[in-house]
């Protein structure tokens, strides 16, 4: 496929899809803790699989890439107050405070930028770190508020519940996109190798994410797959 077309699909999709969760948390369908959950699991999947249309001349990832920049760029003009964006900030933020999305929501788009650039679809690594991140931690909330389950001694606002969501939702999520990549043809790309690599990046990023610091876990998890991902692949 073209890679201008390309670009376009995924930055309908990807920005097609916040948009959606946009409108549904202000309207109150959703409430917003949840939107801003489901679009830290769904936007992820949604641009790694774009990757797919793309073709493999070397100006492929710095056109995907635009995606990310773009929306991260959107993300910090809306937290600085720059841009007025209500039904961003109603997805996206716990309280309403334009300023949350400096955090996790900037951190989440800057990982996406940084990990189109290195890895693109020249290595696993980059996909499986941007798949825990979305399917470990984006679930971890959502699981640990609903099922109720021991705290962790060494950080009390987080459960075991929540931990083993980390764990499951990000290799199970891991283990399905690079699935996609190796019937897709990828080079690289075999899922029966991986199994049992995801699951020790897993989990180390389940590990990570359970240490008690805040709104940085978008940080810590991918540096943590990075890092144990440079063992196996």
């Amino acid at each position: 496929m073209n890679n201008w077309i390309a670009l376009t699909i995924t930055f309908a999709a990807a920005l097609g899809f916040l948009r959606i969760m946009d409108f549904f948390a202000h309207r109150g369908w959703i409430e917003s803790r949840l939107s801003r959950k489901i679009i830290h699991i769904g936007t992820g999947p949604i641009f790694v699989l774009c990757w797919l249309l793309f073709d493999d001349a070397s100006a492929a990832r710095w056109m995907a890439t635009l995606v990310p920049f773009a929306i991260t760029v959107q993300f910090a003009l809306i937290g600085l107050g720059v841009l007025k964006d209500e039904a961003s900030v109603k997805a996206m933020s716990r309280t309403g405070d334009p300023k949350e999305i400096l955090r996790g929501p900037l951190f989440y788009g800057i990982v996406f930028v940084l990990m189109t650039i290195i890895f693109w679809k020249d290595s696993p690594i980059g996909i499986i770190a941007l798949m825990l991140m979305c399917g470990g931690d984006g679930i971890a909330d959502v699981v640990g508020r609903r099922v109720k389950s021991a705290k962790l001694p060494w950080s009390k606002e987080k459960s075991v519940a929540g931990s083993l969501a980390v764990f499951v939702g990000g290799w199970v999520l891991a283990l399905l996109v690079v699935a996609i990549y190796g019937y897709a043809g990828v080079s690289g790309f075999t899922s029966a190798n991986f199994v049992l690599p995801i699951v020790i990046i897993a989990f180390g990023g389940m590990l990570v994410e359970s240490l008690p610091f805040k709104d940085i876990d978008n940080l810590t998890i991918t540096i943590a797959a990075v890092f144990l991902g440079r063992f196996f692949f």
